[in-house]
């Protein structure tokens, strides 16, 4: 009975967007593989990334999903391996943040932005 509640619950999403105007985007196109990332910028620190700002281009599916208040993060894993995702509501804006909010694990996303360590240390 569950596999059916989640298929159904995934139809009802997909309705939702069609409704929305959203078709399957094929247009966005990556730039970076998160191995590539790891490997060319794993031992830069915090400060050389923010100093020089590398913008990134990434796609794969979500493995995991964190959502918390005004920040959220999400693993994705490409062809090459795995990247974090750090996404913020105030830099975002309200509504993409809550389209995110409404992904689900296993859901294939694109994502851009500027390289750089969390606090944890994490390369994001």
């Amino acid at each position: 009975m569950e596999d059916n509640k989640l298929i159904a619950q995934r139809r009802e999403k997909l309705a939702a967007l069609r409704e929305q105007g959203f078709k399957f985007p094929n247009q966005f196109r990556p730039d970076a593989l998160a191995a590539d990332l790891h490997e060319k910028h794993g031992e830069a620190d915090a400060e050389s990334l923010e100093r020089d700002p590398l913008p990134v281009k990434v796609a794969g599916r979500m493995l995991l999903k964190r959502v918390m208040g005004k920040a959220s993060f999400a693993t994705l894993q490409d062809r090459s391996g795995r990247i974090q995702l750090v996404l913020q509501r105030d830099v975002l804006g309200h509504k993409a943040y809550q389209a995110f909010k409404g992904h689900d694990v296993g859901d294939i996303l694109g994502a851009s932005g500027e390289l750089f360590r969390t606090k944890a240390g994490e390369l994001s």
